[in-house]
């Protein structure tokens, strides 16, 4: 699991957040409060006012993991939804990190 994947905060402008997208290996920036709970996904394919904040135009609630499943089964869910990351949590929502459909499938 990677922890490197781009973190802001919801009062971050959308214009910064998306520049250190586009330096990392990620199309997406995960917006967290200041525990580190998972708020919401920026997408680098945003399009609206750069002088937006990150908590007002992130996708809400993104589709996450436990870090309990299988590498293999998660791979798996991963390939048939034809997705490459999957974000892992904690039931509680505390951001882990993300999961690749590539390393998992090492893994697996």
């Amino acid at each position: 699991m990677r922890d490197d994947v781009v973190r802001c905060a919801p009062g971050d402008r959308v214009a910064d957040v998306l520049e250190a997208v586009g330096r990392s290996p990620y199309s997406f920036a995960l917006v967290t409060d200041e525990a580190g709970m998972l708020l919401g996904r920026l997408r680098a394919r945003h399009g609206g006012d750069g002088e937006a904040r990150a908590g007002e135009v992130m996708e809400l609630d993104p589709s996450t993991v436990r870090p309990h499943r299988s590498a293999g089964g998660l791979a798996q869910q991963l390939a048939e939804r034809e997705l490459r990351w999957a974000i892992v949590t904690t039931p509680e929502g505390q951001l882990l990190g993300v999961a690749s459909r590539e390393d998992l499938e090492r893994a697996g």
